[in-house]
């Protein structure tokens, strides 16, 4: 599943292209039709995304909430647009480009109101500057569940995701089986800054990057990561192997219903509060 960073990039390319702009709106797929023709030859008005959301607006019309899930792509394209294939959930298209989307979970029209209990309902985003991580650490600072699973929770946080997740711990040294109840505010301030810079550089590199320069392949003499998710990282993917920064085995484990690679050296079992 993308991560926030994908999202927010979405947002900044479909602004880009369309917003200010009257758009053709299809559905060759079916599913998006009767919301398609009600948008068809409206001027987009705004993009945003907040964690792995992403919303188009039309103005009073409403917005077009997408959530890619796992098997959502994006496509872009230069007009002329090929025919679209019966997958296309979605086309977007105005002078000089398009936009296919294909697979979401979610590709519906809704209203500001329902917009705004999306937003409610999910934690501060690392990528919006005006979120308060105060919030999240309001929730974190009581729970006896691990830091870990607490960053993959929507509700938490918005926009984290297993990449970031577990680089993030790795990067501050942080036990990955910690309850958050233990993690101190100082940690939770330096973690959330740290995702701030990272998932900035995300969307601006359209990649996850998480190693420092002193454990680039170039500064290390290593070979660089070969990975369809692209990107230099610490521990994500890396089971087994030794870990850049002390040689010890990188480990991997289900948490949260997700693979969590850690380093045992450099994120040492922590004390537990009482």
């Amino acid at each position: 599943m993308p991560e926030g960073h994908t999202i927010h990039r979405l947002a900044a390319d479909h602004h880009a292209r369309f917003v200010g702009r009257t758009v053709a709106v299809r559905s060759p797929q079916g599913k998006f039709a009767d919301s398609a023709a009600l948008l068809d030859g409206r001027e987009l008005e705004e993009a945003e995304a907040h964690g792995k959301h992403l919303f188009l607006g039309f103005g009073p019309l409403g917005w077009i909430h997408v959530h890619l899930g796992l098997f959502g792509k994006v496509g872009f394209g230069a007009t002329p647009a090929p025919p679209p294939t019966d997958t296309v959930r979605l086309r977007l298209a105005s002078a000089g480009t398009y936009m296919d989307l294909r697979g979401p979970t979610t590709c519906a029209l809704i209203t500001d109101a329902e917009k705004a209990a999306i937003h409610d309902r999910l934690g501060p985003d690392p990528l919006r500057e005006a979120d308060d991580p105060g919030r999240a650490w309001a929730r974190i600072s009581r729970s006896r569940t691990t830091v870990a699973a607490l960053l993959l929770d929507q509700k938490v946080i918005a926009g984290v995701g297993n990449v970031y997740r577990a680089e993030v711990l790795f990067r501050h040294g942080i036990d990955p089986y910690l309850p958050g109840r233990d993690l101190t505010r100082a940690q939770w301030d330096a973690v959330w800054t740290d995702l701030v810079e990272l998932m900035r550089e995300g969307v601006r590199n359209n990649r996850i990057d998480t190693v420092r320069p002193e454990h680039t392949p170039e500064a290390m003499g290593r070979p660089p990561r070969v990975d369809d998710h692209g990107g230099e990282v610490y521990v994500y993917r890396r089971a087994n192997l030794p870990c850049h920064v002390c040689d010890a085995e990188v480990r991997t484990a289900d948490l949260a219903a997700r693979n969590l690679f850690w380093c045992p050296r450099c994120q040492p079992r922590a004390a537990r509060a009482d």
